[in-house]
């Protein structure tokens, strides 16, 4: 009996790991906001580190294989991931469903027209909208409803575990909103068009990047307009991601008298950044810190 017992119990363990569903993001913030949701009956894996740049990932068969016993594909979308259908192709995942969570999101800078002139830009709105944690409900609402495709019977234990989550994810809006209130409308200068959502979250004023278009390195010429611009604007700070070189910003910086501060973009993007809600705190307190 014993030994009947041992085997049935192994049985029903085996049941229940391959009843998990099996989730890749292209991002650890998804990853981390699935597990949040999911819990012990998903298993998730992510593509880009939070110290990469999303928007330029090197295509490798890990990352196929990655995907080749996937349910889900969860990506950002709005053309963040230009590399994301390489992947999914050479999986050759019949059965994997790619699920992009923007499309209850209300979107910002959507250009009017599009051409090479322009530098990198997105077609269809810029597209770091989790950088605003009010868009995480709309995320997390995604998140579950593909979660309960895969796995209807558990729809309710993903719905628990979003409302428990988002009712921690307000408490901490208001925190970090109260905390950045005396500095609404202060002026930033960032080096990519990251930070528009959380700006506009915020109050906060960006009036240019370091890049002079989306994705072209910053010129001399550029330089020096923003070195003007900075000293005669009452600039706070200048907005750098983990990922890119900081030299043109430093120079701007030593020039004109402000700050350079990083501010990570993904959960791993700097060592405080273990999970999405520590990712807000890091960025509000340096950010706090800087304009003291």
């Amino acid at each position: 009996m014993k030994r009947i017992a041992v085997f049935l119990l192994t049985i029903i363990s085996s049941m229940n790991m391959s009843a998990s569903v099996r989730v890749v993001t292209t991002l650890a913030d998804l990853a981390d906001l699935t597990q949040r949701v999911g819990g012990d009956r998903v298993k998730v894996d992510y593509i880009v580190r939070g110290d990469q740049n999303p928007h330029f990932v090197e295509v490798k068969p890990s990352y196929m294989l990655k995907l080749k016993s996937a349910d889900l594909f969860l990506i950002i979308g709005m053309e963040l991931e230009l590399w994301a259908p390489q992947i999914v192709d050479g999986s050759r995942n019949s059965d994997l469903e790619v699920v992009d969570l923007s499309k209850g999101i209300k979107k910002l800078e959507v250009p009017t027209r599009v051409d090479a002139s322009q530098g990198d830009v997105h077609r269809f709105g810029n597209p770091h909208y989790w950088l605003d944690p009010r868009n995480v409900r709309t995320i997390l609402g995604e998140i579950v409803s593909a979660l309960s495709r895969i796995s209807p019977d558990d729809e309710a234990y993903y719905r628990a575990n979003a409302e428990s989550y988002l009712e921690n994810l307000d408490a901490k809006i208001a925190q970090w909103e109260a905390a950045m209130k005396p500095l609404s409308g202060s002026k930033v200068i960032t080096f990519h068009k990251s930070w528009s959502y959380f700006a506009d979250w915020l109050g906060l004023n960006v009036v240019d990047q370091v890049e002079p278009k989306p994705g072209i390195k910053p010129s001399p010429g550029h330089t020096a307009e923003l070195i003007q611009k900075v000293r005669k604007g009452n600039i706070k700070a200048i907005i750098v991601e983990p990922y890119y070189d900081r030299s043109a910003s430093e120079q701007i910086a030593r020039a004109a008298g402000t700050k350079v501060i990083t501010l990570a973009t993904s959960v791993g993007g700097v060592d405080e950044a273990t999970d999405y809600i520590s990712m807000m705190d890091y960025n509000i307190q340096t950010l706090t810190t800087a304009f003291q």
